[in-house]
Parts: C-alpha cells; sequence; structure tokens
C-alpha cells in the first residue's frame, strides 16, 4: 500500500544549537528533543531521568480531598467498599491496584467487574444493585463513571454514595457522585490531563497515603499494573505517565507482581528486557482476552492474586481465552475479507461497514481494526447480541470518525466513542440504511490524503551520521509511545552494497547492506514483508529508506542495525 512521508518541522534552530552545546550531544539528538518539547538542560534531564519526586500533588486535583475523607470514614466506620471498573485492561488494572494497596490496610472490601455481554461498558444497574445486596455504601469506580449520571443516581435508592475516578471526557452534566476525579473536567486546574483509568487510581492511593501520613514507596511496587494500562490503553507517554510507565518498566523487568509474572511466563518473555511494545502486543491482549471471551473478573483474579500455583492456573486460563481469541479474530477477519473481495462495488467506496449476525461480539473491534490497516477507510463491523445490532467503528488519521456515526444517530439506539474509534447499537431493520448514509457522509467529508496512511518521520539524516554513540542516545527516548514514538529517519539515495538477501522461515523479508552515494557510509538493516522489493534493489537503482535505528546483538558483540519500515523508488 502506498504511504505518505510527512517530515516533522525542525526544531527551532537556534534553540537546537544552543541545546546541543549544554548537553553535548549532536543536533540530530538536540533537534529531537525540541521537537518534544525539550529545549534546556533542566526539562532534559526529567526527560532522560525521570523522577517520581516529580510526579504531582493529587490533591490538586478536582474533588480529591472529598474522596479521600469519604474513603478514609469509610474504612473508620467499617463499611463495606466495592471497587468497580471495566473490563478491558485499563478497568482491571486499575481494579487491580486500588484492591490490591487499600487490602493492605482494609479487609472489607469486594471487587466488580461488568459483564461485557450482559451489562455493557461501564456502571451497570446489575453492579449497582449487586453493591447494595452485598450490604456496600461506597463504590469506587475506575476507568468508568463520569457519563453514567442516571445510574448513580440509581445507587442513592439504595444509599450507596460513589467515588468516580475516571480520565474519559465528561458528558454537558457530571453524576451526582460525591466526589469525580477526572483531569479532564473542564473545572479542574490539575496540571496533567492525560493520566490512564488506572493512572487516576493511582493518585487516589497517593492521596490516601498522603492524608495518612501512609509510607509511599509500597505504593510504588504497583506500578507494573500502572504501565500496563498505559501502554494498553494509547495515552501519551509524557509529563506523568512518562514517570509512571518508567518506573512501572522497572518493576516489571525486576520485580513484577505473581499475576503478571504468570502472563510474562505463558508469554515466552521471562528473560527479555521488556518494552513498552511487548506490553502492547503480548501482556495486554491476554489481560484484555479475559473480558472478550469469558469474563473480565478473570483477569482481576489473576493480577491480585499472590500465590504461585494460582495465578499459574489463572494465566493458563487466560492464555486459553487468548488462543480463542486469536482464532475467533482470524475467522472473522477471513469471512469479512472475502466478503469485500466478492462485492465489487466496495471497490469504490470510501467507507466499510459489514453486518453478520453470528459475529463473535468481542472481537469485532479487533477485526475493525484489522480491516482499517489493510484498506486503510473507515470500517464499521457489525454482530447480532441480544436482538439489536451492536457495532464497533475504527477510523483513519485525522477523519473524524464520531462526527460520521452522529450524523446517523437518528438511526442509531446508543452510540459513543471519539474520533477514532466508536461504538454503536441499533435496531437490525437500520443497518442497511447505516451503512448507505454513513458512506455518504464518509465520501462528502473525507479528503483523498486522508485515506492514504501516513508514515511521520522525525528527521532527514545522512548514513554516516548514525554510530553506537547515536544508538545509545535514542535507546534513552524510552519508553516509547504515542507523542514519544520511537524516532523515525529518512535518508535519500542509498544502494544496494551487493549482499542483500531474503531471510526468515518463508524467506518474507530483507536482510539490507546498504551503502549511501554521497558519503560511502555502509549499514545493515532489516525489512519484514518486503520480498517483493528484492529485485528492483538488487538492480542498484538508488532508492530511499525510512528507518529507525536499533541495537543488534549477535554472539554477543553489539551493533548498529536499521529497521527499514519503508521505501520508495523515486529517481
Amino acid at each position: 500500500m502506498e504511504r505518505r512521508w510527512k517530515i516533522k518541522e525542525p526544531g527551532d534552530s537556534a534553540v537546537v544549537e544552543a541545546l546541543a552545546g549544554e548537553l553535548n550531544v549532536d543536533k540530530i539528538v538536540a533537534n529531537l528533543l525540541v521537537q518534544r518539547g525539550v529545549d534546556s538542560f533542566s526539562s532534559a534531564k526529567s526527560f532522560f531521568r525521570p523522577s517520581l519526586d516529580d510526579l504531582h500533588d493529587p490533591f490538586l486535583m478536582k474533588d480529591m480531598d472529598i474522596a479521600v475523607d469519604r474513603l478514609c470514614k469509610a474504612i473508620r466506620s467499617g463499611e463495606r467498599i466495592m471497587i468497580y471498573g471495566d473490563y478491558d485492561v485499563d478497568g482491571t488494572t486499575a481494579v487491580a491496584l486500588v484492591f490490591s494497596f487499600l487490602r493492605r490496610y482494609y479487609q472489607n472490601l469486594l471487587f466488580y467487574i461488568p459483564d461485557r455481554y450482559t451489562e455493557g461498558y461501564g456502571i451497570s444497574t446489575k453492579g449497582i444493585e449487586a453493591a447494595a445486596d452485598s450490604g456496600c455504601s461506597l463504590i469506587i469506580s475506575l476507568d468508568c463513571g463520569i457519563k453514567a449520571v442516571n445510574k448513580i443516581r440509581y445507587a442513592k435508592n439504595f444509599g450507596i454514595d460513589f467515588i468516580v475516578c475516571d480520565h474519559h471526557t465528561p458528558g454537558e452534566a457530571l453524576p451526582e457522585a460525591l466526589a469525580c476525579i477526572d483531569p479532564k473536567r473542564q473545572d479542574d486546574t490539575y496540571p496533567y490531563k492525560d493520566l490512564s483509568g488506572c493512572g487516576v487510581g493511582f493518585k487516589l492511593l497517593q492521596a490516601f497515603c498522603l492524608h495518612n501520613g501512609y509510607p509511599v514507596e509500597p505504593l510504588y511496587k504497583y506500578l507494573d499494573l500502572v504501565a500496563v494500562s498505559i501502554a494498553a490503553d494509547i495515552v501519551p507517554i509524557t509529563g506523568e505517565n512518562r514517570i509512571l510507565a518508567y518506573y512501572g518498566l522497572k518493576q516489571l523487568n525486576n520485580d513484577p507482581g505473581t499475576g503478571l509474572k504468570s502472563i510474562i511466563h505463558v508469554s515466552n518473555m521471562e528473560g527479555k528486557e521488556l518494552e513498552m511494545s511487548d506490553v502492547v502486543f503480548k501482556i495486554g491482549p491476554r489481560i484484555n482476552a479475559a473480558g472478550r471471551i469469558e469474563s473480565g473478573r478473570d483477569a482481576v483474579e489473576l493480577l491480585i492474586s499472590g500465590e504461585e500455583e494460582l495465578a499459574k492456573s489463572l494465566s493458563a486460563n487466560i492464555n486459553g481465552h487468548n488462543e480463542v481469541r486469536k482464532d475467533l479474530d482470524k475467522k472473522i477477519t477471513d469471512e469479512a475479507l472475502q466478503l469485500l473481495i466478492n462485492d465489487p462495488s466496495q471497490k469504490e467506496r470510501k467507507s466499510t461497514v459489514l453486518f453478520r449476525p453470528h459475529w463473535h461480539k468481542g472481537v469485532i473491534g479487533i477485526v475493525a481494526s484489522r480491516l482499517m490497516d489493510k484498506f486503510y477507510r473507515p470500517t464499521v463491523i457489525i454482530t447480532e447480541s441480544q436482538g439489536l445490532a451492536t457495532g464497533s467503528a475504527r477510523s483513519v488519521e485525522g477523519f473524524d470518525l464520531y462526527s460520521a456515526v452522529e450524523s446517523c444517530s437518528d438511526l442509531l439506539i446508543s452510540f459513543g466513542g471519539h474520533t477514532s474509534a466508536a461504538g454503536l447499537t441499533m435496531d437490525i431493520g437500520n443497518v442497511e440504511l447505516f451503512a448507505q448514509r454513513f458512506e455518504e457522509w464518509v465520501e462528502a467529508h473525507i479528503t483523498p490524503e486522508q485515506m492514504i496512511p501516513q508514515v511521520e518521520i522525525d528527521a532527514e539524516i545522512r548514513l554516516k551520521d548514525i554510530n553506537a554513540r547515536l544508538m545509545r542516545l535514542l535507546a534513552q527516548f524510552a519508553p516509547f509511545g504515542p507523542a514519544n514514538q520511537k524516532p523515525l529517519f529518512v535518508t535519500r539515495r542509498v544502494i544496494d552494497y551487493g549482499t542483500t538477501k531474503l531471510v526468515g522461515k518463508g524467506r518474507d523479508h530483507i536482510k539490507f547492506e546498504l551503502i549511501e552515494e554521497c558519503s560511502g557510509a555502509i549499514v545493515r538493516g532489516i525489512g519484514f514483508s518486503m520480498k517483493d522489493h528484492l529485485t528492483k534493489i538488487q538492480s542498484r537503482e538508488p532508492f530511499d529508506i525510512v528507518y529507525s535505528i536499533e541495537e543488534n546483538v549477535y554472539n554477543g558483540v553489539s551493533s548498529v542495525q536499521l529497521m527499514i519500515k519503508d521505501l520508495l523508488f523515486p529517481y
């Protein structure tokens, strides 16, 4: 698939030059820092050496004092407290964090995860009634609740107070909870707005420790859960998230909780230095699979477990759920691809909307993402659930998916989401008309550029600029993720040195040895699934490459290797 290359605007040259001198680094590194908002010695020190001392005072968050006072009152009075969270990774890690830490000081706790299929996302009537039946007088909701106006009002009928800990954008009216802790509240002046749901739960516990004079260090042992939530929920790796992710990864690599340690084991990652990408592609999907296939409660049971044998059994069970999830994912994706291939009218469409009543609700979001990646157009995958059509939508970069769905709101029973992802429910009889109206809206509003995937490049450099010191400095930019992606570079006019060849079990990948025309510098690299380019590369025609700079270790010897992301033959 063709891709657009977009090179970021370079940082202010005077600032870059001054920073390079202050830090004794070359201008390539200084420019990358300035692009990330790091433009002074002190900010560079904070970037390269994150400190837990730089975490913000949690009481700067609106309603935090009210929440902590109510929590402490409940503990003093011996009240039963329910810890309530969503069924995805962010929600289950948040529940595991708050439940596990509070349990160190107080035992009259229980947790609740709603069922994806019978209750849906967020606060449910069934969950509130379960709290009432269990004698709970306080519910702490995590990663959900900020829009649950009617449900939280319903809880008042049972004399239940709510502390909402959420990170989603509130609606027009806040729920009538005792405290609504959400940095995205319009009236909240908290310095950092992009915490994960688990991150907001962490701030509540940080405030709890400060209020009671408890040491905060034991809380830091749970930062592995926070790091998992940050990676899986795709929040920016900036500010407080960068600090929490940095130390959370250290915890995950050096002394993970029993449950996470068992997930690392079943993921075959023991002994590997874990990065955020490992969480995204290995740990996160396994935790998510519990809620997709069975129950998110299984994930929490594993994450709060302190017994190795129990954790081993639970992680094997969750790993089994993940295998089922992968089979369903592949089967439904293949079926959806065939529907698109066999329908000639699909070639001219600007969107994809597919409906089959037998598709598994737990994986339609994944399928939507896969089809969107393949055809690069806004995609809605719909199945039947409890007599209604339920869909999951994904969008291309820069296109406002939420507005497209909202334009069909008269056909929908409910919908929600944001610019890049959404969920929706409608009568089955409305699916065909929805597909038509959705396509009309997309066609009228999407630009040609938005239908071509974009590769965002940090800077253009020469192969002769690449060395071991640059590689080591770039490694210190980690942890990587949104707003701090691994740097990508472009180099022009490289040619095959003569040893480039196919490698891998299926001989699908290319092992490069490239020489730069202007300098004669030679660098090795690897390009996955690029075998179709081999003949042209071996013709010795010059081409341009986009790549990241990686460390390759072979027989204990470290060397520089380029990870080739894309290439063009423009000459």
